[in-house]
């Protein structure tokens, strides 16, 4: 149990940055759809993320995996040389990918089908290099068990953000309302969705100044064979983490051309961005859980035994409980985001539940992923997530010409679900592990019996209709805490129960 406290303490701590960070930047998705003068303009911002999302993947090839594996592999006694190895490599890497794209910026920006918009083109791929960069430093404060700085260099790096955000979508239109000549010299009202992007290319410069000690104040030396080894190991992680973020981006990034039959693609790009996004609470759980649990694996895989095996099924086990009790809070609750939103951004709220089960879906795989990297099997990783990949682009290129964006969230639901049921039963035979499916599975009749519950109660007073729900939120508190998390082993109220 102390292993299961130790990771749910670091989830805590990395989720402080992670959950909260997300958590702020999701309120900013209100921000932005209700500033910006079009859905379709938050069509272009969904778009140009998604490629970045992808860029950023392929531009850390699998080396923070690939770093945890071999800092804590017995037969090499320095693992700060694993780390600026690593470091090494990715500096060059980044560097030469923003200067490819700056000797290519007008062809590429034509590609991506923003000719007129170089400028939005350049600041994602400086943003792509600097945060590929970092990934490293950041995975080595996570080895140190360093959560602490962590947290707050991310969290400096959200705050600064905000800051940005609400300088130049708040403070900047309203001075250029009553004085415009005071910010004209350089703030553009047409240039909003160029603005998300420098405040988020200011943010992640300075946190790259803030990981100066992490970068520069360290004996630098490059070992061939270490990063041979690295690049081995982690190509799998690579073609892994390229389909899987293919699976998540896919849509995002072909939506203008597989709906271009559509009057309103990019439109309702936009509309399928902001609901999708909704769905994010889920992601930020599955984050901070990625953070605290790789370290976690790598460390415990050091030592001998079955209680190695109980521990990686416990953590299994109280992922699903957590994951479910998100999807519950988050659909019972579902109605106060109309508030947020603009009316036309209303129809696309039918995805979430679609979405937030593809979610749990991934979040799960991710746990079972284990069993690939602990016995180096890792190509393992890379099938799971190409034959995902397939299911992705199948549904979206049969689908989303007919029924647009729905198409898009039932394809993320059977991907996720696909590669998850596929890691179980080959991680099984090659890995086993005892997993407690009935106490899942109890859960999940029990998460699915209250929504059903709740979609089929039709209460029209808003209140009401949330205490009702609240109520229903309630039996599943009870049921957890009676079950499996017994009011004494929650370390705050065990203290007050000591005294």
């Amino acid at each position: 149990m102390s292993g299961m406290k130790t990771l749910a303490k670091d989830t805590a701590i990395y989720g402080l940055s992670s959950i909260l960070g997300r958590f702020l930047n999701w309120c900013f998705v209100f921000l932005y759809i209700n500033a910006l003068k079009t859905t379709a303009e938050y069509g272009i911002v969904t778009n140009l993320y998604a490629y970045m999302a992808l860029l950023l993947i392929i531009l850390t090839y699998g080396l923070e995996t690939g770093f945890f594996r071999f800092a804590n592999d017995k037969e090499y006694k320095d693992p700060l040389k694993v780390y600026t190895t690593g470091l090494i490599s990715l500096a060059s890497t980044s560097s030469l990918f923003f200067i490819l794209v700056l000797i290519f910026l007008k062809p590429v920006s034509a590609w991506l089908g923003y000719p007129a918009h170089t400028d939005y083109v350049w600041m994602v791929a400086l943003i792509i290099a600097i945060d590929a960069f970092t990934a490293l430093p950041f995975a080595y404060l996570r080895y140190q068990k360093r959560p602490i700085r962590f947290a707050a260099l991310k969290l400096f790096s959200i705050f600064l953000n905000i800051a940005l955000n609400l300088f130049f979508f708040l403070l900047c239109p309203w001075i250029y309302k009553t004085n415009p000549t005071l910010i004209s010299w350089f703030f553009d009202p047409d240039f909003m969705v160029g603005y998300i992007l420098v405040s988020n290319l200011i943010s992640s410069g300075a946190v790259l100044l803030m990981l100066i000690p992490e970068i520069f104040k360290i004996r630098y030396r490059f070992d061939a064979v270490i990063w041979k080894r690295m690049l081995r190991y982690s190509f799998p992680l690579l073609i892994l983490g390229i389909a899987g973020i293919m699976n998540q981006t896919f849509d995002k990034m072909f939506y203008p051309l597989l709906a271009e039959s559509r009057p309103n693609a990019m439109s309702e790009l936009g509309i399928y961005g902001a609901a999708y996004k909704i769905a994010i609470v889920m992601v930020m759980f599955t984050q901070a859980f990625r953070f605290a649990y790789e370290p976690f694996i790598f460390a415990k895989n050091k030592e001998s035994g079955d209680e190695n095996k109980k521990s990686y099924s416990d953590a299994m086990k109280y992922f699903v409980i957590f994951g479910l009790f998100i999807f519950l809070g988050v659909m019972f609750y579902l109605d106060l985001v109309r508030f947020l939103m603009p009316k036309e951004y209303f129809t696309g709220i039918e995805v979430v539940p679609i979405v937030m089960l593809a979610e749990l879906f991934f979040g799960i795989f991710f746990n079972l992923s284990l069993w690939y990297k602990l016995t180096d099997q890792t190509q393992w990783g890379a099938w799971f997530s190409l034959f995902g990949f397939v299911v992705t682009a199948a549904i979206n290129i049969m689908f989303v010409p007919r029924f647009g964006y729905m198409a898009c969230a039932w394809a993320a639901f059977f991907c996720y679900f696909s590669m998850m049921m596929a890691s179980y039963f080959i991680g099984q035979k090659k890995y086993p592990i005892k997993y407690d499916l009935p106490s899942m599975g109890r859960y999940a009749v029990l998460t699915l019996v209250l929504y059903a519950v709740a979609i089929w109660v039709d209460i029209d007073n808003l209140v009401l209709k949330l205490l009702f729900r609240t109520a229903l939120l309630s039996v599943f508190v009870v049921y957890m805490v009676k079950r499996d998390l017994p009011i004494k082993e929650i370390p705050l109220i065990n203290k007050l129960i000591k005294k």
